[in-house]
């Protein structure tokens, strides 16, 4: 096999992220992770959360999350309330406009591959880890933080 061939399939994977992104953006006019921070607190005990327990999950830094809640925030689709009882904590809910919207997006790529993953055998699972790590290796990226979620960050939008 040729270098070029493993550099069209990366590639290929990349764009896909991409063309997805830029959809999903033009559609409902939000970004993957803001989907995906909607989609959490969806999931979330009583449609809420902490914006550090979201940070977790997304595996973005704070200042990115900061910047997701804000824009979500503006757009109505959550809100920001204080805890009752010690203010000193900031609860993140879903709004119905949210939730709403959720079920207006279809199925992101991240949820299709990893329904597609989960098919594979133990033996298949670790074959395409051993690939991606020797990947990871190759391109000197091990300590590259990244969300478990197949996204394009809101990096830019923060500035």
């Amino acid at each position: 096999m040729e270098t070029t061939d493993i550099l069209i399939k990366i590639r290929k994977i990349v764009r896909s992220i991409d063309i997805e992104s830029k959809k999903i953006q033009k559609e409902y006019g939000v970004s993957i992770p803001q989907v995906l921070c909607l989609s959490y607190l969806h999931q979330s005990q009583n449609y809420r959360s902490t914006q550090g327990e979201i940070r977790k999950f997304l595996n973005l830094n704070p200042s990115t999350v900061s910047g997701i809640i804000d824009r979500l925030e503006k757009k109505g689709y959550l809100a920001r309330l204080p805890k009752l009882g010690d203010k000193r904590v900031v609860n993140i809910v879903l709004t119905s406009s949210g939730d709403k919207l959720l079920t207006r997006i279809p199925e992101l790529l991240h949820m299709q591959l990893s329904e597609k993953l989960e098919l594979l055998n133990e033996d298949e699972l670790q074959v395409v880890e051993s690939g991606l790590n020797t990947l990871i290796r190759i391109l000197d990226i091990e300590t590259l933080e990244a969300s478990p979620m197949l996204t394009l960050e809101d990096e830019l939008e923060d500035q």
